[in-house]
This record gives structure tokens, C-alpha cells and sequence, in this order.
């Protein structure tokens, strides 16, 4: 019984990993479309050139 348990434990982690993992694919590929986009359309400084978008 408790190798059955085991193995049922372990396809759930793997099954949770792999989930995980697809996730934060998305989320991954989400931030670098939010970035290119905010870098194609970052504005202009006050000396005429472009600034930066972002603060840090």
C-alpha cells in the first residue's frame, strides 16, 4: 500500500510541477511582450532624446 501511495505522490508533484512550469511560461512571455511594448513606445526626455520607461 504505501509504494502505491508513493507513487501516486510522486505523479502529483510531477503533475503540479509541470503545470507550474507551463505557467510561468505565460507569465514569462506576458512581461517581455509588456516590455517590448513599453520600449517601442517609451516617450521622449526633455532634451529631445528618448528616455526611459521604467524607474529603476
Amino acid at each position: 500500500m504505501v509504494p502505491i501511495l508513493l507513487v501516486l505522490l510522486l505523479v502529483l508533484i510531477l503533475f503540479g510541477a509541470g503545470f507550474a512550469v507551463k505557467i510561468l511560461w505565460w507569465i514569462a512571455l506576458a512581461v517581455l511582450v509588456i516590455w517590448l511594448l513599453g520600449f517601442l513606445v517609451r516617450g521622449t526626455s526633455g532634451t529631445g532624446g528618448r528616455g526611459r520607461w521604467y524607474r529603476w
